[in-house]
C-alpha cells in the first residue's frame, strides 16, 4: 500500500471512529443528514418542475407539431436514466455527497443549455440540453435514499417521506411561477417558455452546492463502516434463502416503481398539450401541474408512516387502485373543466407517491450498505427508462387516438401492480 493511500485510510478512520463507537452520534448524524437533504430537495423540487410543466410546450412551439411533444419528457427521462447509473456508482465509491452534488450541478448546466437553445431556436441543442437536464431529475429522486443510510428498519420509509415532502415546497412553487418566469424571460429577451428553465438552472446548482458543502460526514460511508464493523464482530453465514428473498425484494420494488413511473409520466406529459388545445392558458396549465406535483410529494409523510405501519405491499395495491381512478377521471372529465383536471392529476400524483415510497422501502430492506447505492442507481435507471418510454409514446398515442384513451390505457396498466404484489407474498 502506498504511503498516500495509508494516510487516507488513517484520516478516514480518525473521523469515522466516534460514529462507530456511539449510537447517539449515529442518530445525531442521521438527523443532520435529513436536514441537509431537506434543504437540497427544496431547491431540487423547483428545478424539476420546469421540464414537466413547459418542456412539451417548448418542443411543440419549436417543432410545430404535437406528434413529438412527448419527446422532451422522453429525453430528460432518458438522460436521468444515464445519470441515475452514474450517480449510483459515484455514490457507492465516493459517498452520497459527491455523487448527488455532481448530478445536481450537471442538471443545472442542462437547464442553461435549454435557455440557450430557445434563444437560438435550435431544436437539436434543445434535445441535447434536455438530456443533460435529466441528471437533475435523477438526482432529485436519488437524494431520497441519503436520509435512509443511517435509519433503523422502522424509520426508513418515514426518512424517504421526509425527503420527498420537502421537495413539495420547490416543486409546487415551480409550476406556479411559470407565468412570472415567462414574463421575466421576455423582459431580458428570452422566449417565455424558456423562463422556467432559468429557475431550474439556479435551483439545481444551489441544491448541488448545499450537498457539496454541508453533507459531511458522508452518511453512506459511515453506514458502510458500521456494517463492516458488525461483520467483523460476528460470524456471518451465507444463507441462499436470504439471498433469494433479497433478490425477489429488489425485483418487486423495482417493478412497482417502474409501472407507477410509466403511467404517471405518460399522462402527465400530455396534460399541458391537451389543455392548450382546449383554450387553457399557461397559468392554468401551471396550476394543474402544481396540484399534481403537490399530490406527488405532499402526502409523503403520511405515506411513509403507513408503509412503516401496515407494510409496503398494501400501499402498492393502493397505488394501483389510485392510478386507475386517475386514468378513469382523466378520460371522463370535460376538457374545459379545471376542477376535473385538477382531481385527475392529483390522483395521478398520489398514486405515484404510494408506489414510489412503498417500492423504495422494499428496495432498502433487500439491500446492504456495501451494495445499496449501486443497486439503487441501477433500479432508478429502470424507473427513468420506463418514464422515457411513457413520455415518448404518450404523444404518439394521443396524436393517433385521444387524451381520454391515453388516460384509460395508463389506468388499466397500473392494475398489473396487484399480481406483482401477490407474487411477492408467496413463500
Amino acid at each position: 500500500m502506498s504511503q498516500g493511500a495509508g494516510k487516507e485510510l488513517e484520516d478516514r478512520a480518525a473521523w469515522l471512529q466516534p460514529y462507530l463507537d456511539s449510537p447517539e452520534k449515529q442518530q445525531q448524524l442521521y438527523r443532520r443528514t435529513l436536514m441537509i437533504v431537506v434543504l437540497s430537495q427544496i431547491f431540487g423540487g423547483a428545478g424539476l418542475a420546469a421540464g414537466i410543466t413547459v418542456g412539451a410546450l417548448l418542443a411543440q412551439d419549436m417543432l410545430g407539431t404535437d406528434s413529438f411533444a412527448g419527446l422532451p419528457a422522453g429525453l430528460f427521462t432518458l438522460g436521468s436514466a444515464v445519470a441515475a447509473l452514474l450517480v449510483g456508482r459515484l455514490s457507492q465509491r465516493y459517498g452520497r455527497r459527491y455523487g448527488l452534488a455532481a448530478g445536481f450541478l450537471t442538471g443545472g448546466i442542462g437547464a442553461i443549455g435549454v435557455v440557450i437553445s430557445a434563444l437560438a431556436n435550435n431544436v437539436f441543442l434543445l434535445f441535447a440540453s434536455l438530456f443533460i437536464y435529466g441528471a437533475g431529475t435523477a438526482t432529485n429522486l436519488q437524494a431520497r435514499y441519503a436520509g435512509t443510510d443511517l435509519a433503523s428498519s422502522t424509520q426508513r420509509a418515514t426518512a424517504v417521506s421526509i425527503a420527498m415532502v420537502s421537495t413539495t415546497f420547490g416543486a409546487v412553487a415551480g409550476p406556479n411561477m411559470v407565468g412570472v418566469m415567462g414574463r421575466l424571460a421576455q423582459s431580458i429577451g428570452v422566449p417565455a417558455l424558456a423562463g422556467p428553465f432559468l429557475l431550474a438552472a439556479t435551483a439545481f446548482i444551489l441544491a448541488g452546492l448545499v450537498l457539496l458543502l454541508f453533507l459531511r460526514p458522508d452518511p453512506l460511508l459511515v453506514a458502510q463502516a458500521i456494517a463492516v464493523g458488525k461483520r467483523n464482530g460476528t460470524s456471518v453465514v451465507n444463507n441462499p434463502l436470504t439471498q433469494i428473498v433479497n433478490n425477489r425484494g429488489i425485483m418487486v420494488g423495482a417493478t412497482i416503481m417502474v409501472l407507477t413511473q410509466m403511467v404517471m409520466v405518460a399522462i402527465m406529459t400530455m396534460t399541458p398539450v391537451h389543455m392548450r388545445h382546449h383554450g387553457h392558458g399557461l397559468s392554468q396549465v401551471g396550476m394543474v401541474i402544481g396540484f399534481h406535483v403537490a399530490a406527488m410529494y405532499l402526502p409523503s409523510l403520511l405515506t411513509g408512516i403507513l408503509v412503516d405501519k401496515i407494510g409496503p405491499t398494501m400501499m402498492a395495491i393502493a397505488s394501483g387502485a389510485t392510478l386507475l381512478a386517475a386514468g378513469i377521471t382523466g378520460a371522463v372529465v370535460q376538457a374545459d373543466s379545471m376542477i376535473g383536471l385538477v382531481i385527475a392529476l392529483a390522483l395521478l400524483g398520489l398514486g405515484w407517491n404510494f408506489g414510489l415510497i412503498s417500492g423504495t422501502a422494499i428496495i432498502i430492506d433487500a439491500t446492504t450498505p456495501s451494495t445499496r447505492a449501486k443497486t439503487q442507481g441501477t433500479v432508478d435507471v429502470l424507473i427513468a427508462l420506463s418514464g422515457a418510454s411513457g413520455g415518448a409514446l404518450s404523444g404518439m398515442i394521443m396524436a393517433q387516438t385521444s387524451y381520454g384513451t391515453l388516460s384509460l390505457a395508463g389506468g388499466f396498466l397500473s392494475l398489473l401492480l396487484i399480481p406483482v404484489v401477490i407474487w411477492s407474498r408467496r413463500k
